[in-house]
């Protein structure tokens, strides 16, 4: 080996060290990146499965009435499927979290350490060998300029001997004395080269075992790590993609049941929930009736529409009660909403039982005579030009509306009488029947828990060490109490059950045929149209008889002397109605319900239309605002040409 290469060459192996450590430290840089992406990503699906579970909690129905209504339809339970599913599809996008940190993030730190520790180790021996050989050479070095200066003495103390020999003038004694001094020097340049030969064959050893064996050693593991890095590197991006494979059936499954929830939508099936979730079970009105008003203006007892004794024997009436529709409560439309109101007015606060007049068919009000409902209207239908019927009219719708928005309030705010009478039959049969289904499922609860109430204290009595007998008896007479309430309830809510299902209406009683010889065959049926249909107290679709039904046709003695002016102008637009008199509040009205105006104590109203008998009173403040107040809470004074109209 040429040793002025030696230099160069451990100078060019520093160099490569420090490349190599470069390096090294770049894959190490890069491994901690490939962490805090992986770390980074895992964050996202956390983050992800968080926001699409919340989605999914966000439009989960909610413990309430409406939405358990809601269930029943195909599209709403399909819709909650996929929010399970979407909800399960989450919990897959917290699995890839929770793999990528426990598979690559955790190693991936693990391996970090070990590879910094690896790496510090393998150039710390790399170091420590280049520095030894350094050493060496130096030495060596050292070795070989005590040698050079040895040979260059040796060789002066030579050539002072021969020149000291050579002069006469020198005595033997000096002579000797450098011939002494050139053997020493050469001595001594002798014993330097052994030491400068010996030491330059052990550092060629030193120096051939450091450049092929040591540092081909540390580079070997050099490699082996930079190799096992890169090798870890693309195990974990392969485990990165195989973490995400691994859900993909399942996210499978959850798209597969969302499709499957999308296509078990039944458009038919919904239509028919909501048919049978609103029908009323109310029968279709009938054909309107011919109503002949010239015939009853001319006479004062009608022969073919009101009181007919003949045409009952060829067409008897049918005993079957009407059934009844919000607005329309039996054949005839007119003569329906020419009746008194379904609601009566509320009694005076702290004040005495209300006038007949106010408050009809009131059972602490005495009883008035009844004139036969032919007189009625016979006198309504002359005395009352055709405005003021079409006022009526409209009288009896607002008042009608009155009721029917007290039932749909009802309705919403769920305040119902406890039988249900404020829903439509249909409605109503269903509803009662889950009510005796539920207390059907009280009471067998209750009889099990009293069959195992019985059974425990036929064990105590067999063996009293496990118990006393008598300490089941107070809760088994509590069960029976409960058995016979419940039992109790059953019955009512059997009882009014099959009242609805008597009226209900039978598919033979749904088809009426039309006509003027039918309308004149079922006169008396339409009288009962213009008697006061009932309602229960609590606002239910029921009807009572009124007395005036009862009547039976009688013969017709007068015959017609007038004609009725004709009706094609009797829908005109309305006028604004005279005043017929004042009246003074005698207490406050809140006038909630439509159609009502609220008063205050004491003020003073003009009345516009006086009280027909079913408790109202239609008054006016000003040009704009009117409704209709209780007649038993003001004082009316009508005017004289009005109370003789």
């Amino acid at each position: 080996m040429d040793k002025s290469d030696t230099p160069n060459k451990e100078q060019q192996l520093k160099d490569q060290f420090d490349n190599l450590e470069k390096h090294t430290q770049w894959g190490i840089e890069f491994v901690e990146k490939y962490s805090k992406f992986v770390k980074e990503r895992t964050e996202i699906e956390f983050s992800y499965a968080k926001q699409i579970r919340n989605l999914s909690r966000k439009y989960q129905p909610k413990k309430n009435s409406r939405e358990e209504e809601e269930n029943k339809y195909t599209f709403c339970r399909a819709f909650l499927t996929t929010l399970n599913e979407l909800n399960d599809y989450a919990g897959q996008h917290e699995v890839i979290a929770e793999n990528l940190t426990s598979q690559i993030i955790c190693e991936l730190s693990r391996y970090l350490q070990e590879l910094k520790s690896e790496r510090k180790s393998h150039f710390h021996d790399g170091r420590k060998a280049q520095q030894y050989i350094e050493s060496s050479w130096k030495q060596l070095e050292s070795c070989k300029r005590r040698f050079e200066r040895e040979c260059k003495e040796a060789d002066r103390a030579q050539q002072h001997f021969e020149k000291m020999d050579a002069d006469i003038n020198v005595t033997k004694a000096d002579v000797e004395r450098a011939r002494q001094q050139a053997q020493m020097k050469q001595q001594m340049a002798t014993d330097s080269k052994g030491d400068y030969s010996s030491y330059l064959q052990k550092f060629n050893q030193e120096q051939n075992e450091h450049y092929y064996t040591i540092i081909p050693n540390i580079f070997q593991k050099l490699q082996d790590m930079e190799e096992k890095r890169i090798e870890r590197i693309g195990v974990c991006m392969k485990t990165f993609a195989d973490v995400d494979r691994q859900i993909l059936p399942i996210v499978g499954k959850c798209l597969d049941g969302m499709t499957k929830a999308a296509e078990s939508i039944e458009p038919k099936d919904d239509s028919k929930q909501v048919i049978e979730s609103y029908k009323s079970g109310f029968e279709p009105p009938g054909d309107v009736d011919f109503e002949d008003y010239g015939q009853a203006m001319k006479r004062t007892v009608s022969d073919t529409s009101l009181t007919n004794s003949k045409e009952p024997k060829e067409k008897p009436v049918s005993k079957t009660k009407g059934k009844l529709w919000p607005f329309i409560k039996n054949k005839n439309k007119l003569m329906s909403l020419l009746t008194s109101p379904r609601q009566p007015p509320p009694a005076p606060p702290a004040s005495p039982p209300p006038s007949p007049s106010a408050v009809p068919n009131d059972p602490q009000s005495p009883k008035q005579p009844k004139e036969p409902l032919s007189h009625r209207l016979n006198d309504f239908m002359i005395t009352k030009p055709k405005m003021h019927c079409l006022r009526s009219l409209r009288r009896g719708l607002s008042l009608k509306l009155i009721t029917l928005n007290s039932h749909v309030r009802n309705l919403i705010e769920g305040s119902g009488p406890e039988d249900f009478s404020h829903l439509p039959p249909e409605q109503r049969r269903k509803k009662l029947q889950g009510k005796i289904d539920d207390l059907n499922k009280d009471i067998q609860k209750e009889m099990d828990q009293r069959d195992a109430l019985t059974k425990m204290k036929d064990v105590y009595v067999k063996n009293p060490q496990m118990g006393d007998p008598a300490s089941v008896d107070p809760r088994l007479s509590e069960i029976g109490h409960t058995i016979e309430k419940l039992q109790a309830e059953v019955q009512k809510f059997e009882g009014w059950y099959t009242e609805v299902e008597e009226r209900m209406p039978s598919k033979s009683d749904s088809h009426r045929k039309s006509g003027l010889y039918e309308a004149q065959n079922n006169s008396a049926v339409s009288s009962n149209s213009c008697a006061q249909d009932r309602e229960s107290p609590d606002g239910s679709y029921t009807e009572e008889q009124n007395s005036e039904t009862q009547l039976r046709a009688k013969p017709n003695l007068n015959p017609p002397t007038s004609s009725t002016p004709d009706f094609d102008d009797e829908f005109e637009d309305e006028e604004t109605l005279p005043t017929i008199g004042t009246c003074k509040a005698l207490y406050p009205f809140e006038g909630h319900n439509e159609g009502t105006i609220s008063v205050a104590e004491g003020e003073l109203l003009y009345v516009i239309e006086e009280d027909k008998g079913d408790g109202w009173t239609r008054v006016r403040r000003n040009e704009e605002e009117e409704g209709y107040v209780p007649t038993s809470y003001v004082d009316v004074f009508l005017e004289t040409n009005a109370k003789d109209s």
